[in-house]
């Protein structure tokens, strides 16, 4: 289960890009927040204002785009997710931000980290002298905002030279399932894989037809 994280905002009614370049000028990041249903009926996207420091420090924390968010709009409180992000081309600014109106049976779409665990230990480098490849680092899943991971572990200790691990092969937690994998067996992708040592084979096919000679 994700980490908790509280932004506070405060609702705004100007819009544009004037507006914009105000807010970011006074320590502000324009964003939106959407999604939702009140009495059966979509709720109406809402524009607001977040703390600039506030909102970069909590970036700082790989969970945080993962995560689920209380987000207080004027005291009051709503539960999203981080959908986007708009970052300026040039510096390190925050541009705008979208969030996604969630509860905890809400089933979304959401793009996750993969940790990789005994990398150093695993049985392909450190007997196999080989390299680990890393084809994904993070993981397109499906669940509901209420089983939403912070990451996904992948255990390297027992995988071999020449081993490659799967979508799969992945053990995702209770409620989620990969997103590439929803829409069929053809799309199960390498993950990671471990390469022999470059010229291993070669030099040895190549030894063994020196020495029948």
């Amino acid at each position: 289960m994700s980490q908790d994280f509280t932004l506070s905002a405060v609702a705004r009614s100007d819009e544009g890009k004037g507006a914009s370049r105000r807010l970011r000028r006074e320590n502000g990041v324009p964003a939106v927040v959407y999604g939702g249903k009140a009495g059966g009926n979509d709720r109406k996207p809402v524009s607001i204002t977040l703390k600039a420091n506030e909102l970069n420090k909590a970036l700082e924390n790989e969970a945080f785009y993962s995560s689920v968010i209380n987000l207080s709009i004027d005291g009051k409180e709503e539960q999203v997710i981080l959908k986007d992000l708009q970052r300026h081309p040039a510096k390190a600014l925050i541009w705008h931000a979208d969030f996604l109106r969630v509860n905890k049976n809400t089933k979304i779409k959401a793009h996750v980290p993969l940790h990789f665990l005994n990398e150093d230990s695993c049985k392909g480098v450190k007997i196999g002298g080989g390299k680990i490849m890393h084809q994904l680092t993070s993981l397109d899943i499906i669940c509901t905002a209420g089983d939403l991971p912070e990451f996904i572990e992948i255990d390297m200790a027992d995988v071999e030279v020449g081993g490659v691990v799967h979508l799969s092969d992945l053990k995702l937690p209770k409620g989620v399932e990969s997103l590439a994998l929803s829409h069929g067996p053809e799309h199960d992708t390498s993950v990671v894989s471990v390469i022999a040592p470059k010229g291993g084979d070669a030099e040895e096919e190549a030894a063994e037809e020196d020495a029948g000679e």
